[in-house]
């Protein structure tokens, strides 16, 4: 995806396409060929306003009158977009439960990532399906010569700003962080944190608030 029209879009909007991508795969499999803004708009719970200026993000060819947007070229489209139609290789260290649960979903490879390898300390078994798990002390020159620019941190909290380091030293430009704690990196390094707790804190407060119902 080119920088400088990630710049000009809404992160919102950005964040909605995968689901636009979900639901489209969807009805494609269910035989549809044809979608209305209108149509995509109740199923995404959105306006067909919202719908159509999302979609202008990534499409190439407007939709058709009395029929909608072409179904497997809207896909295609929004897949070139998000870099889903080039598979990026990642490497994953820390290779706990959360570790082992992230190296076995094959679902990734659907949005274009491909985690070829875990680092772990300890190395209590040589792969996690077909994807090989390695000493630590390998990180640095596999991921420099294999020139791997995603890195995914699945350690303790202890562990994770050494091993965000490590990366950045590597060469790793984007950091999917799983570990409980925010990560000092240099302005350039895009980092995702995923924290679970809070997510848990936010589905627990919404059921002693009554909150039942809906997204949130």
């Amino acid at each position: 995806m080119n920088d400088e029209i990630c710049r000009n879009i809404s992160l919102t909007s950005l964040r909605r396409l995968p689901s636009y991508l979900r639901y489209l795969k969807t009805q494609r499999d269910n035989g549809i060929d044809y979608l209305s803004s209108i149509i995509i708009a109740q199923a995404m719970e959105l306006s067909p306003m919202v719908v159509k200026k999302d979609l202008s993000i990534a499409i190439k060819v407007e939709g058709k009158p009395k029929l909608g947007y072409h179904v497997d070229s809207l896909i295609k489209d929004i897949e070139m977009f998000l870099g889903y139609d080039n598979k990026k290789d990642a490497v994953l260290v820390g290779v706990g439960s959360l570790g082992k649960a992230l190296l076995s979903y094959e679902g990734f490879k659907n949005y274009g990532l491909n985690i070829i390898v875990g680092f772990d300390k300890e190395v209590n078994e040589p792969a996690i399906l077909d994807k090989k798990i390695l000493s630590i002390d390998k990180f640095s020159n596999l991921t420099k010569r294999m020139n791997i620019h995603i890195g995914i941190i699945t350690t303790n909290k202890e562990a994770a700003q050494e091993i965000a380091n490590m990366m950045v030293e590597a060469g790793i430009k984007a950091i999917w962080n799983w570990a409980p704690v925010k990560l000092s990196v240099p302005e350039d390094i895009v980092v995702k944190n995923e924290d679970l707790a809070a997510s848990l804190a936010v589905l627990s407060n919404s059921l002693s608030d009554h909150q039942i119902g809906g997204s949130i």
